[in-house]
């Protein structure tokens, strides 16, 4: 089992001030396979005033020295490929391939396109040729607190720390308790790629104690999370005592819209999208709106899609979903499979229990309900397990309706060929993103939401932006 007790402060790996030991518990084989300590109140306030040291010279530091820095980075970064993939396989249980080509790849991308950003990023520039003694000056926000998930681990760490290492930010990054082993991988290559000390530190901790230490401490200027939106509006509380600049991703509960005409893969490709890293990502289409002329042949390829879809062990390579995170998560995903059923939506596929012959492991059956209705509780929870909701609609209107009837709004998803009807769709649906035809989100797109979804965009340009103040200076000669 890995000691991974220590904490990475003012450029060194330390002990924890009060030992307050926890165990990563593996997924697949529901054992431990590492020792983390939670961090206190002390080792926070180490962390932050280290930070807050370090801003005095980083804060100025110049952009071709972050480059290089940066670059070093990336480059160690793929050379520890395989032992980052390995720990998100025992960290969350994400399957070998996944977790190589996109849970350790999107760091990768994440890393590649902030570096391109920074290059191009104009830090001074004019207001304008109307205004030419007015300047516009982007600085570093100064010292953030970054709190991260386990359920895309190494993209969600990358999503925060790069940008905030490129813009001149100083950080504390606390990664999930659940899923931290990637995250101190990152952090052994920060100390490799020879970042000044302070710039970045990492506290293992919970929420309750670590997190709130964080995101109430004074001299924390900026609060970057993704997780819960519960836990979204606990922190936003904390920042408002004494405005601190947030940062929020939260959940979602994304509408898939299938029109008649879709393309023959829609409603299987719909199905996939929902049930990936075993339906653990809060940008899935977890509700199929389906045009009532297709809507029972769409039942029936949902019916043998599902039914046929492989759960399996996540050392093994191939397609396949894993587990899912813990037993607690396992918990509330069959209570809300079992709700489904109580409130009267027809299980197609899946329900409640484990897949036949998992018996070791958080293992979830991929689980599809048709004729549900947008007030039942599977519609309107974000379950964040492989759990789909089918929904019949017969209008344009009606499924914008019922998209747009969530508190959520992070990403929807739209299936037609008709070029105007996407237009159409694509700017009356409330969410910051919207999916055509399975093209996907660009990896520098704005990534973010409306509504409980958050507030703020990652990724790309805006991802940097979330880390600079603007300056307006009038008189610049």
């Amino acid at each position: 089992m890995l000691e991974k007790r220590n904490f990475y402060i003012n450029g060194s790996w330390v002990a924890p001030k009060k030992p307050s030991d926890i165990e990563v518990i593996n997924p697949a084989s529901e054992k431990a396979c590492a020792v983390i300590s939670l961090g206190s109140k002390d080792d926070v306030n180490e962390a932050v005033l280290s930070a807050k040291e370090a801003f005095k010279t980083w804060g100025y530091s110049t952009r071709e020295y972050r480059i290089a820095l940066l670059e070093t980075f990336y480059t160690l970064y793929k050379k520890r490929w395989n032992d980052i993939t390995d720990a998100i396989i025992q960290e969350m249980g994400a399957p070998k391939d996944f977790a190589s080509k996109l849970q350790t790849g999107t760091g990768a991308s994440h890393t590649k396109s902030f570096i391109r950003y920074l290059k191009e990023f104009e830090f001074e520039k004019p207001l304008g040729e109307h205004a030419k003694n007015q300047r516009l000056i982007y600085e570093p926000k100064g010292v953030c607190a970054l709190i991260t998930p386990w359920n895309w681990p190494m993209n969600q760490v990358t999503l925060k720390v790069i940008p905030a290492l490129a813009s001149g930010c100083t950080m504390i990054l606390k990664p999930s308790e659940l899923a931290p082993l990637s995250a101190m991988i990152l952090a052994e290559l920060i100390d490799e790629a020879k970042f000044p000390k302070g710039v970045f530190n990492l506290v293992n901790g919970d929420g309750t104690t670590t997190g709130d230490a964080l995101t109430s401490h004074p001299d924390i200027n900026m609060i970057s999370f993704t997780g819960s939106t519960r836990a979204g509006a606990l922190i936003s509380q904390n920042a408002a005592k004494d405005f601190k600049r947030v940062s929020l991703e939260l959940g979602g509960k994304g509408a898939n819209i299938i029109f008649k005409d879709a393309d023959p893969k829609a409603i299987e490709r719909g199905a996939l999208r929902c049930f990936r890293n075993s339906g653990q990502s809060c940008n899935a289409p977890t509700r199929m709106l389906v045009e009532k002329s297709m809507y029972d042949e769409a039942i029936e390829r949902l019916k043998k899609y599902t039914n046929e879809f492989k759960v399996d062990d996540p050392k093994k390579e191939g397609e396949h979903i894993g587990p899912v995170i813990s037993e607690t998560q396992f918990n509330k995903i069959q209570t809300l499979i079992q709700k489904g059923i109580d409130e009267g939506a027809k299980l197609v596929a899946g329900g409640p229990g484990k897949p036949d012959g998992m018996n070791e492991g958080y293992y979830v059956k991929p689980t599809v309900f048709a004729d549900v209705n947008n007030q039942m509780e599977i519609a309107r929870t974000e379950i964040f397990g492989p759990v789909l909701s089918v929904i019949p609609f017969e209008t344009e209107e009606e499924a914008i309706e019922i998209a747009n009837d969530t508190d959520y709004g992070l990403t929807n998803y739209i299936q037609t060929k008709d070029s105007e009807k996407i237009r159409r769709l694509a700017r009356k649906l409330r969410s910051g993103m919207v999916d055509v035809n399975g093209a996907g989100i660009a990896v520098d797109a704005p990534f973010g939401g409306f509504k409980h979804s958050g507030i703020g965009r990652e990724a790309g340009k805006e991802g940097l932006l979330e880390f600079l103040e603007v300056k307006s200076v009038g008189g610049w000669s």
